[in-house]
């Protein structure tokens, strides 16, 4: 016996707004912010893991000779090999312009890839004739906004100081500009004032004037 009600077949729209997602739809997740961090997750064609930089397109076509390990407790490079065999031209110099970052991995191996490249026998010898190249770089780093690319500009200079020593003073008058203008800020005062003081250590005494000719208020480690 029928009760009359009638149930009218579903329309094509109705059927599209019940039917259930594909099956490649129902677990396509988000990236998370962690991926990031994890080669082994990083999309190579995601919006995220397209180089924005010049120094960012180098490490993604493999032109940075080492790479960023990540470890339970710190992180370490890994290079293709021995530093020592690596041609300074220009990778150290590529180095330097990657300080300026301000993304993960690239601050990391900038930054360890920079100070381990310095660390190698015969550094000097290598480094000195790249100064010209290298001071205009790290003095882009000193003037940059961000606090960290600073200090990681800083940190570099005082490693390429105890490098090349005296060959420094030459260039060193145009790096010193920045280091005044963040002495005003009392959260940089320390840090510069003990990078300045390291300077003079290995730039000797020559080094003095001229720190004194752009900071008046320095007080020499000497004096």
């Amino acid at each position: 016996m029928s009760s009359g009600i009638q149930v009218k077949p579903k329309t094509a729209v109705q059927k599209s707004k019940t039917s259930p997602l594909p099956h490649s739809a129902q677990h396509a997740t988000k990236p998370k912010p962690s991926d990031k961090l994890n080669p082994k997750t990083i999309d190579p064609f995601g919006a995220y893991s397209r180089p924005t930089s010049a120094f960012a397109a180098i490490y993604a076509k493999g032109g940075i000779p080492c790479r960023l390990v990540h470890g339970s407790v710190k992180h370490r490079l890994q290079w293709e090999c021995l530093p020592e065999t690596v041609p300074f031209d220009p990778l150290l110099v590529t180095l330097a312009e990657g300080l300026r970052e301000t993304k993960h991995p690239y601050t990391f191996v900038s930054k360890e890839g920079f100070k381990e490249l310095l660390m190698v026998d015969g550094a000097t010898e290598k480094a000195i004739p790249l100064l010209p190249r290298l001071v205009p770089v790290l003095k882009a780093a000193l003037a940059h906004s961000d606090d960290e690319v600073f200090g990681r500009g800083l940190d570099a200079l005082v490693q390429l100081s105890a490098v090349v020593g005296p060959s420094l003073n030459d260039h060193l008058k145009h790096l010193l500009t920045n280091l005044s203008r963040r002495l005003m800020n009392k959260k940089f005062r320390e840090k510069i004032t003990v990078a300045l003081q390291k300077l003079e250590q290995y730039g000797g005494k020559a080094t003095t004037a001229i720190i004194k000719s752009k900071i008046p208020t320095y007080c020499s480690v000497s004096s």
